[in-house]
């Protein structure tokens, strides 16, 4: 029997809605798969089965000669997509010691170390990854991703700036640079962000559940599940919808965020007494 395809699934949906705007989903950021333009450009099964012999395959080969670069480029690809993220750090980790100055190896170590949630040391090794001279936008990303976990928003906002300059709409950018927004509780200027990301050819999915998470956490519940049956089944977009708008109703946190989105584009009215002040949210793509 055929297990349902590793693309976001109604529980990787959910983990995004539940963690999204507090770290970035897995589902969506930097890390080995092909979303930031991975050093592997080998492509995975689409099933959980062929993924875990794939994995096994390039494991015996690993095993082999663990100075194969493309072999333990692979393999942690594979363990990354397998949620076996402690696994592939150990894989990079070994790698990086053998090509200490190689920057593709050091990129792809840094960002199994931010799935892996190891944030400090992602942020020492990816320092290393790439050069003002030479940047990464995916690196770049990759940055900007960990700065908005650890709640420097305008940070990673520049981040996710420069690694648009050098790649103009990449989708996989513009996703997290409205993530990011969201974060900074700028729901309308999230939403518009992630319109243009999701317009993009190369869009995925993972980038779709994303604009659907921002615009059910506007109230949009209906936008938001006719989007998610672009990819998910009718029975299954409808659960993830559901799913959120009960976070929303019992989450102080995503309350917070929604009262600090309605601030933002809520008129202000001053009192008789006092002087008119226009508001500005300071950000800008």
């Amino acid at each position: 029997m055929t297990t349902s395809p590793l693309a976001p699934s109604r529980l990787c949906v959910l983990s995004l809605a539940a963690v999204a705007l507090l770290s970035l989903s897995a589902c969506n950021r930097r890390s080995l798969d092909d979303v930031t333009g991975s050093v592997s450009a080998a492509r995975l099964p689409s099933d959980e089965d062929a993924l875990r012999r794939y994995a096994d395959e390039l494991g015996q080969r690993y095993d082999r000669n663990p100075k194969d670069k493309t072999a333990a480029l692979a393999y942690a690809k594979a363990l990354h997509a397998l949620d076996q993220n402690a696994q592939a750090v150990a894989v990079m980790q070994g790698l990086a010691i053998t090509y200490p100055e190689d920057m593709k190896v050091l990129a792809a170590y840094g960002k199994a170390l931010a799935d892996a949630g190891k944030l400090q040391q992602a942020t020492e090794v990816l320092d290393k990854a790439h050069t003002p001279e030479r940047p990464d936008w995916s690196v770049l990303s990759t940055q900007g991703s960990i700065a908005d976990q650890l709640g420097n928003h305008d940070s990673a906002r520049g981040y996710y700036e420069t690694a648009l300059k050098i790649r103009p709409n990449e989708p996989t950018v513009l996703s997290n640079l409205g993530l990011s927004y969201a974060l900074a509780k700028n729901l309308p200027r999230a939403e518009e962000t992630l319109r243009l990301a999701a317009a993009q050819p190369a869009a995925d999915r993972r980038v779709r559940q994303n604009l659907a998470l921002v615009l059910a956490l506007q109230g949009k519940f209906q936008e938001a599940e006719d989007l998610s049956r672009r990819d998910l089944s009718p029975e299954d977009a409808a659960q993830n919808v559901a799913a959120i708008r009960q976070l929303i109703s019992q989450s102080d946190t995503w309350r917070e965020i929604q009262t600090g989105a309605a601030k933002k584009t809520r008129p202000r009215v001053a009192a008789p007494s006092s002087p008119t002040r226009a508001g500005n949210d300071g950000s800008q793509l």
